[in-house]
């Protein structure tokens, strides 16, 4: 242990170096409460005695001081008088303990040293253990973060899976039910898929599909849900959102999708892709997540009978192109 022993008295000061020396600490002695204070500065110790009556800085100066710099430092006074003031202002000051002088052997001094150190290093492993937990709360937070990603999220696109959209729109809806707010759901489905893959192979169609989930979260709102729901069928939950409003941000997807040039299979490749996508409005158009899912499913079929590369409304017109209903 680390220990500064401040003592105006040359003897006192040499006697108590000598006997925590040999008792294997690592000490340092300090003839006033100024090369003490100079001292704790410039590497602050874990434990300090020091005799409270010195000229110019007092042992309680000087306490107050460390405590200022190190509040977990742990600080022993020393008083020749047993003053009860002293010892009281200097524990009331935040001193560990005090030693009475004239010593009437070491043995007090050392009973004290080792309570200290000994409180010392409770603290520096509880410390340790606190930090040890700490590092494993957060690596257990990781994982567990990373399980939910495996278990909700789609490999492929990052987007969130089928199962997990399923559950998030009968939660939606039972709060839909609840507070009469607005949804929409819209279903997209990329036209001729197949086809793209066999012109450029499976490894650039699956690069086409990461790249069409990117436009799908980039185009969408931080509370809307966007979800791989299966091969090349995409599905956007929009909370807050009329039906309007989702026809909008569907072409809007749609026009993106179109105006994207996808890379094939070799370096001087790029094919073009085209969405369908039909829009569904709760309430409107279904009133549970099995109806709503099915007139968007008819609005994504009939975008398709149109000639694909189209949005449909439920119950509306289809459009394509700059045209929207």
């Amino acid at each position: 242990m680390r220990i500064l022993v401040a003592e105006d008295e040359n003897t006192s000061r040499s006697v108590i170096c000598e006997v925590l020396e040999s008792d294997g600490h690592e000490v340092t002695g300090a003839a006033s409460g100024e090369e003490a204070l100079e001292s704790f500065r410039r590497s602050p110790f874990p434990l300090v005695l020091t005799d409270v009556a010195m000229q110019r800085m007092t042992g309680l100066d000087l306490l107050a001081e460390i405590k200022l710099i190190s509040p977990d430092a742990i600080v022993v006074v020393m008083t020749s008088h047993a003053s009860l003031d002293s010892v009281t202002t200097a524990l009331r000051s935040g001193a560990y303990d005090y030693i009475t002088k004239p010593f009437e052997d070491l043995d007090a001094v050392m009973d004290v040293v080792g309570r200290a150190t000994e409180k010392i290093r409770l603290a520096e492993t509880n410390d340790r253990l606190l930090r040890e937990l700490q590092a494993k709360t957060l690596e257990l937070e990781r994982l567990n973060s990373a399980l939910s990603d495996m278990a909700n999220k789609d490999g492929l696109t990052g987007l969130f899976n089928h199962r997990f959209f399923r559950e998030l729109l009968e939660r939606e809806i039972s709060r839909q039910k609840r507070h009469g707010r607005p949804l929409s759901l819209v279903m997209i489905d990329i036209d001729h898929f197949k086809r793209f893959n066999d012109s450029f192979g499976h490894l650039a169609g699956d690069a086409a599909l990461r790249r069409v989930g990117r436009i799908l979260q980039s185009g969408c709102r931080a509370s809307s849900v966007a979800a791989r729901y299966g091969g090349e069928e995409f599905a956007i939950l929009l909370p807050e959102t009329v039906k309007e409003g989702a026809v909008v941000l569907a072409e809007r997807i749609r026009t993106t999708v179109e105006e994207t040039r996808f890379p094939g299979s070799g370096p001087e490749d790029a094919g073009a892709l085209t969405l369908s996508c039909g829009v569904a409005a709760f309430g409107e158009d279904g009133s549970e997540a099995t109806t709503l899912l099915r007139a968007a499913d008819a609005a994504l079929y009939r975008a398709k009978a149109c000639g694909r590369n189209t949005t449909c409304a439920a119950s509306g017109e289809a459009t394509s192109g700059d045209s929207v209903p």
